[in-house]
């Protein structure tokens, strides 16, 4: 007798967090750059490194707040958004129940199926109105659930990375007297900062990591570049 072997199911492996994966993106590339453009630009009309920290210092310290408030904003206004989107379904599905029902039909249509096999399916979301307002707005209007405690979590999360990404380039001023060498150590750490930060974001999002890494070389790079020279003529 030939004993079958236990089969495992194969594992999906899906990205779940691209929320906060947003969140760290935007507050440490930013992060990455302006406190290295500043910083840059400083360094040729200053001759203290302390100034130079002072200055980076603040910038950070205003910046993740700006940032921070601003995730916080958005993720505020995306909850308040699909409040106000349910209590509108909420009430056509008691005022204009015939009109809901088609577009139920019309969502299962776009899959393939008749109106046979249609006919029962909205019945049974019919039946239960909270059921049907989760259809409605997951299928009609492609809005998911927000996490009540988003915001909070956007607004640190995005605050945070962008003074992790801010210390980077700041810091050879905080350890290094001369401007011209803190400013060349800067501009390498901020550079391999910015590949390893590409590529591990590449990793996360399931896209090639060594392209990653070079596309955020370019962007951070070319931002930070740009940055510097309205830093210096401005200086």
């Amino acid at each position: 007798m030939t004993l079958a072997m236990p089969v495992t199911p194969p594992t999906e492996k899906h990205f779940t967090a691209s929320e906060t994966i947003r969140d760290i993106v935007i507050g440490m590339s930013d992060g990455l750059t302006v406190p290295f453009a500043l910083a840059a630009g400083l360094s040729g009309t200053l001759s203290s490194t302390n100034v130079v920290v002072t200055a980076g210092m603040a910038e950070i310290a205003a910046g993740s707040i700006a940032m921070g408030l601003g995730g916080y904003l958005a993720a505020k206004t995306d909850f308040e958004h699909y409040l106000t989107e349910r209590k509108r379904e909420l009430r056509e599905i008691r005022e204009t129940p015939i009109q809901e029902s088609e577009e139920v039909a019309q969502v299962f249509r776009r899959y393939g199926l008749n109106d046979e096999l249609i006919a029962p399916l909205v019945a049974a979301i019919r039946a239960e109105p909270t059921q049907w307002t989760d259809f409605m707005m997951r299928f009609e209007l492609g809005l998911e659930p927000p996490n009540p405690i988003r915001a909070r979590q956007s607004a640190f999360t995005i605050a945070a990375s962008y003074i992790a990404g801010g210390l980077i380039p700041l810091s050879p001023y905080i350890f290094i007297s001369d401007l011209t060498i803190a400013l060349k150590v800067s501009t390498i750490t901020t550079l391999v900062a910015l590949f390893a930060f590409g590529y591990v974001k590449g990793h996360f999002t399931g896209v090639n990591s060594l392209h990653s890494g070079q596309q955020t070389v370019l962007v951070g790079g070319l931002a930070a570049a740009v940055a510097f020279g309205i830093a210096r003529m401005i200086g």
